[in-house]
């Protein structure tokens, strides 16, 4: 399989228009299949590890939460690791980890229902997504048109929250009453492993597949700058809070929007369902269209308004009208579609901190997803700290608050001269370094 993507039958005037680094389509591609696969379970693996070894719904919550830790610390180390060994060999590891311990957790964990080798294998996995879908987003940063970032990012998105848990849920959805849903994790495994082989053979001679950091910058080293770097670079620590911000309230309305609207509203838990759905799908196309926008509009101007400012409108939208016009079900679908595309609003933040820090790039990344995970439990912290005092309206205002603040802060993610020139003279990051650095 050639790197060498479009063929002469393809229309390279379309790519480009859609923003497609040309170099890097079969890793869309791999990645779309990738998470696909990676999504699967996502709708009913809790209940199967119950039935199936774990024999209680805590033993089986353990597992998950063990999981979750593991992905969260993957996705911080994709970044730290991308830098110093590349992310094509990230990329390589993540694959190699989720294939490998998936293998030993449908060959031997679950017909032997040993549930510390399930704890263990599948706990483990979760390195494997991270690993390879968040290097794949360092080489994009690294190896892309600068002056395309935020239309490849919106790819990237498109294709990783299209398949975790959009079209894997679906997917198994339509497989579990065919062949079961032992059978269909096997499934998952083998759409895994073919989107891995396609995005690392498809992309395998594209830039900023390379080592990026500086010469002498060991494993050790590029980890604690992954931490350092918060408090050597300011703006750095800035996005991350951005980045805290952008989906903290969406994890914060599932822990309380769910019996508000059964409750208050009189919505049943399929309604509530179809909402989440809308709101996902809503995001998944956003993320293209604010991804392209960006490149034109200007990521800084796209990020303030279209995030930041349109999410606290929509995250009043979201609890305020419905609960306020009772029995027009259509208004909540319109409110959590809004609030869906205004989150899509935040995709140039990954642009940004790319940019910010062009002697680090995977370190920013890291910096990035350590956001991304620490706003699964900030917004459920916020609810747990404020809901009984302020009640879901008060909670909801604050969420409002954290967009507000977050519009402010992107005054301060401001783009070193090294990352500007790159800019404005179309050359790709993994050329540019921070003489600081």
């Amino acid at each position: 399989m050639s790197a060498s993507v479009p063929s002469a039958s393809a229309s390279p005037g379309l790519i480009d228009r859609l923003g497609l680094p040309r170099p890097l389509l079969w890793g869309f591609v791999g990645l779309l299949l990738f998470m696909i696969g990676d999504g699967v379970e996502s709708g009913y693996i809790s209940p199967y590890l119950r039935d199936n070894g774990a024999d209680t719904a805590t033993r089986a919550a353990v597992i998950i939460t063990v999981y979750g830790a593991v992905v969260t610390a993957g996705s911080w180390l994709s970044g730290a690791l991308s830098d110093v060994w590349g992310p094509r060999r990230v990329m390589w590891l993540g694959l190699a980890i989720w294939g490998g311990l998936e293998v030993v957790f449908l060959a031997v964990a679950l017909p032997t229902e040993s549930y510390p080798l399930m704890l263990l294998a599948y706990g483990l996995r979760g390195f494997g997504y991270p690993f390879f879908a968040y290097g794949f987003l360092v080489w994009v940063l690294a190896g892309s048109s600068p002056r395309r970032l935020g239309s490849a990012v919106g790819w990237f998105y498109f294709a990783f929250t299209g398949g975790l848990p959009t079209l894997g849920s679906l997917l198994a959805s339509g497989t579990e009453p065919l062949i079961g849903e032992y059978a269909t994790l096997w499934l998952s495994l083998v759409l895994v492993v073919a989107g891995g082989l396609i995005a690392l053979f498809g992309i395998r001679k594209a830039e900023g597949g390379q080592r990026l950091a500086a010469p002498g910058v060991t494993v050790g080293r590029s980890i604690v700058n992954s931490v350092a770097i918060i408090f050597s670079q300011p703006r750095i620590a800035i996005g991350c809070l951005v980045r805290v911000a952008n989906t903290a309230p969406q994890f914060g309305f599932l822990v309380f929007l769910p019996s508000v609207f059964s409750d208050d509203v009189g919505f049943s838990t399929a309604d509530w369902l179809q909402l989440v759905f809308v709101l996902g799908a809503a995001n998944i196309f956003a993320n293209l269209f604010f991804g392209m926008l960006s490149d034109r509009l200007g990521w800084h101007r796209t990020l303030r308004w279209f995030g930041c400012a349109a999410s606290a409108v929509s995250s009043l939208c979201l609890y305020f009208l419905p609960t306020h016009v009772s029995g027009q079900y259509w208004v909540a679908v319109a409110c959590a579609a809004l609030f869906g595309i205004t989150l899509a609003g935040f995709t140039p933040i990954s642009v940004l901190m790319s940019l910010m820090a062009p002697g680090q790039k995977g370190n920013a990344i890291a910096v990035l997803n350590l956001g991304a995970g620490a706003a699964t439990f900030v917004g459920p912290l916020i609810v747990t700290v404020f809901l009984a005092p302020l009640g879901p309206g008060g909670v909801t205002i604050i969420f409002a608050g954290l967009y507000v603040a977050a519009a402010v802060a992107v005054r301060w993610l401001t783009i070193p001269d090294q990352s500007q020139q790159a800019v404005a003279e179309d050359k790709p990051l993994v050329e540019v370094t921070d003489p600081a650095s």
